[in-house]
């Protein structure tokens, strides 16, 4: 059994973009809570650490208009956002997958991208323009990318963070 699968990779600026790219701190505008449409708006814009979650086949086929991106953190900055994740149970609830809207991925090895382990917000997703995205990583020269299969599994996790049904009366239990 080969136990060697490596989590990531590093490609260039140019290589075309995939599910799993990291992008750092990628602008992303944040509109205000209430639009008057006879006024100009004025717009947040936030830079976030991101994960491409649009699928690699519609990113390098040009199917899309908009990329669908989801912040990142590392764990020691999750846990000052939240002190559950500084917790062992916290930890350990993140790489069980018990926690729907964060994924946990493994700490990157790799020369100029090493990192400790980080968790993808699902909870917070975000929409850029693709043709912003492709300009922005091209500028941003190499960059990180995610590995089969855990590409797939956080694509999976994303799903099933989206596809959750909260039914009004359940299944009494069995006593």
């Amino acid at each position: 059994m080969n136990d060697n699968f490596d989590w990531y990779s590093i490609v260039n600026g140019d290589v075309l973009l995939s599910q799993g790219d990291f992008l750092k701190n990628l602008p992303v505008i944040i509109p205000p809570n209430s639009i008057d449409p006879y006024q100009e708006i004025e717009v947040n814009v936030q830079e976030y650490n991101v994960i491409v979650m649009s699928q690699s086949c519609d990113l390098q086929n040009d199917k899309l208009d908009f990329v669908m991106v989801c912040p990142y953190w590392s764990l020691s900055e999750a846990g000052e956002l939240n002190e559950f994740f500084k917790s062992d149970t916290g930890k350990e609830n993140l790489r069980r997958g018990h926690l729907p809207g964060y994924h946990l991925l493994n700490k990157c090895e790799l020369k100029n991208f090493k990192s400790e382990y980080m968790i993808v917000d699902f909870k917070n997703v975000y929409s850029v323009t693709f043709s912003f995205v492709k300009e922005f990583s091209r500028n941003q020269g190499k960059r990180l990318r995610l590995l089969p299969p855990y590409r797939e599994h956080l694509s999976q996790a994303f799903a099933r963070f989206f596809m959750r049904v909260g039914l009004p009366v359940d299944i009494p239990p069995f006593k």
